[in-house]
C-alpha cells in the first residue's frame, strides 16, 4: 500500500505538527506545553509554511500510542553511514518554560523501546516538586531514529517512494540521534543544556551529547545503566534477538505487511531481552516453581506433564490481545508469554532490528586512527568529557555491569559513581524511582545551585511520586510481580 493519497487535511505536512489523539496510557503529570518564542513561531507557521509531502507517519500504526507529542520535519539530514534522509520527522515532547537565558533545558534520553513521553516511563520523577520540575526546568525528550513512535524509522514513509521504508531504512547510530536532536533544540531556542540524563541506550545518548557538543553547550551529564562502547556481550544478545525475528517466516527479509507482521519472532526477541533486563534471583523470588491457574497443585511438578509437547507453539502468531495468564503452565513461562504478547502490539520488528544494530555501532571513540590502540582511544575519548558527570550503575545489572561503570568513571575527569541497589537487574533504572530520583536531585542541587537559589517550595530536596499502575513504554507494571 502506498501513501500517495494519504494526506493531512491541508494536503501537506507543516514544518511542525502535533499528534493529539488521546490514549488510555496513564501519566504521572499532564504535559505542560512550552511557552518559548520558538514554539510560538512554529504555531504561526504551521498553517502557512508547508512542504508538498505526505505525512511521514500516515501509515504508522504506532504513532498514536504517544499522546500529545509534537513532530517537526527536518528538510534534510545526512547520516553517519553517508545516506541523506529528506523530510525527516522527529517526534518530541516538552514540559515547562525556557528561561530568559535559554539555559535551563534538561534533555531526557529514552531507552530502546521507549518514547518521548517521559511522563509514561519516568512519571514519578516528573512534575511539580519532583526532580524534573516544569516550573524550574524546560524538559525536552526526542524520539530516536528507528523507533516506531514518530521519528523517521522503518514505519515512516520514504518520500522518494511513497511507501514505508521497511527493511530499506538506512543504518543509523546513536551519534546520528544526538546530532538530529540538536536541530530540534535549536528550533526550540535552547542555547545551552543544563543536564543531559538517560538510561541504557539513553545513557549512550547522554555521553554522545557531551562528546559531540562539549561542556559549553551541555554542562552536566547523568548517564545510567549504560556504557561508552557496546560490549561483546551486549552485541551477542542483540544478534540472538535479531535471529529470533529473522527465523519467523512472516519476517520475509523485512518485506512484510503491517497487517501480518512477524509476531512470533518479535515476541521471542522480547522474551530474550526481558531475561537480560532481569536477574535469576528476581525471577526465583517472584515465580519459583509456581503454576498458573488451571494447574493441579496437588500433583506438584507432575501437573505440567499434562501440557502438550508443543505447548506455546504458535502462541504469538495470531495474537490479537495480550493475555496475562497462560493456564496450566509454570508462572515464569506465562509471564514471558504475556510480555511477548504485550510487546508485539506496541513495536515493529524492522524497528527492533534497526535499533539493536544501532546499539552495536556505539563507541564514543569512533573513528579510530589505524596506529592507535582502541583501548587508548576509548580512554582518551572519555577524558575529553570534562563536564561534571554522575554515572549511575544498577548493582545487579547483567548487561552493563558495575565494573564497566567503574572503568568509565575512572577515565572521566569529573566523574562520580552511584550504585542503585536493586535485585531486578538492568531495568532497575526504570523501577527504583526513589533511588534514581534522590541521586539525581542531590547531584543537580550540588553542581547547579544557581537553579535552586529561589527554591519554589522551600524544600531541600525533591519528591518522588508513587508509580502509576501501568505504563505503555516503561516497566512500572512489573513492580507488583
Amino acid at each position: 500500500m502506498t501513501a500517495a493519497a494519504i494526506m493531512l487535511e491541508s494536503d501537506a505536512v507543516p514544518s511542525t505538527y502535533t499528534v493529539t489523539k488521546p490514549t488510555p496510557t496513564a501519566t504521572a503529570t499532564a504535559p505542560v506545553e512550552p511557552t518559548t518564542a520558538a514554539h510560538a513561531a512554529e504555531d504561526e507557521s504551521a498553517s502557512g509554511t508547508a512542504v508538498d509531502a505526505v505525512d511521514p507517519n500516515a501509515l504508522n500504526p504506532y504513532i498514536h500510542l504517544v499522546r500529545d507529542q509534537h513532530i517537526t520535519i527536518i528538510p534534510s539530514f545526512t547520516l553517519e553511514c553517508g545516506e541523506t534522509l529528506t523530510s525527516v520527522p522527529v517526534a518530541y515532547k516538552t514540559w515547562g518554560t525556557l528561561n530568559a537565558a535559554k539555559d535551563n533545558a534538561i534533555v531526557v534520553c529514552h531507552a530502546l523501546s521507549g518514547s518521548a513521553d517521559v511522563a509514561d516511563w519516568w512519571g514519578p520523577l516528573l512534575g511539580a516538586r519532583r526532580v524534573f520540575d516544569p516550573r524550574r526546568w524546560f524538559i525536552v525528550c526526542c524520539n530516536v531514529l528507528g523507533s516506531p513512535y514518530g521519528s523517521a524509522s522503518p514505519v515512516t514513509i520514504n518520500p522518494a517512494t511513497g511507501e514505508l521504508y521497511g527493511a530499506h531504512f538506512p543504518r543509523v547510530s546513536v551519534r546520528d540521534d544526538v546530532r538530529l536532536h540538536r536541530l530540534v533544540l535549536d528550533q526550540l531556542g535552547v542555547e545551552s543544556v543544563a543536564f543531559a540524563i538517560g538510561g541504557s541506550m539513553g545513557g549512550m545518548q547522554v555521553l554522545e551529547w557531551g562528546a559531540q557538543f562539549g561542556p559549553e553547550y551541555v554542562r552536566h551529564l547523568v548517564p545510567m545503566a549504560t556504557a561508552a562502547r557496546h560490549s561483546a556481550w551486549c552485541i551477542a544478545w542483540g544478534e540472538a534477538q535479531r535471529q529470533a525475528i529473522f527465523a519467523d517466516p512472516a519476517y520475509n527479509a523485512g518485506e512484510y505487511d503491517q497487517e501480518n507482521p512477524p509476531r512470533a519472532g518479535l515476541a521471542a526477541a522480547r522474551i530474550q531481552a526481558m531475561l537480560t533486563y532481569r536477574t535469576r534471583d528476581s525471577f526465583q523470588a517472584r515465580f519459583a516453581r509456581r503454576f498458573t491457574k488451571g494447574a493441579d497443585r496437588t500433583q506438584g511438578d507432575l501437573s505440567v506433564m499434562g501440557v502438550p509437547h508443543n505447548d506455546g507453539l504458535g502462541h504469538f502468531a495470531h495474537a490479537t490481545t495480550g493475555n496475562k495468564v497462560t493456564p496450566g503452565v509454570f508462572s515464569a513461562q506465562s509471564y514471558l508469554r504475556y510480555q511477548g504478547d504485550k510487546f508485539v502490539h506496541r513495536f515493529d520488528a524492522n524497528c527492533y532490528v534497526a535499533i539493536t544494530r544501532k546499539l552495536d555501532t556505539h563507541d564514543l571513540a569512533r573513528p579510530y586512527d589505524e596506529d592507535v590502540d582502541p583501548d587508548e582511544a576509548y580512554t582518551a575519548a572519555l577524558q575529553r568529557l570534562t563536564q561534571p558527570t554522575l554515572v549511575l550503575a544498577v548493582a545487579s545489572d547483567g548487561l552493563f555491569t558495575v565494573a564497566e561503570h567503574e572503568e568509565l568513571v575512572a577515565a572521566l575527569p569529573n566523574g562520580e559513581l552511584g550504585v542503585i541497589a536493586s535485585p531486578d537487574g538492568h531495568d532497575g533504572f526504570l523501577l527504583e524511582f526513589d533511588q534514581v530520583g534522590h541521586a539525581v536531585d542531590e547531584f543537580m542541587r550540588r553542581v547547579a545551585p544557581e537553579y535552586f537559589a529561589d527554591d519554589l517550595d522551600g524544600a531541600s530536596e525533591s519528591e518522588v511520586a508513587a508509580p502509576t499502575e501501568s505504563s505503555t513504554f516503561g516497566e512500572v507494571d512489573l513492580t507488583a510481580w
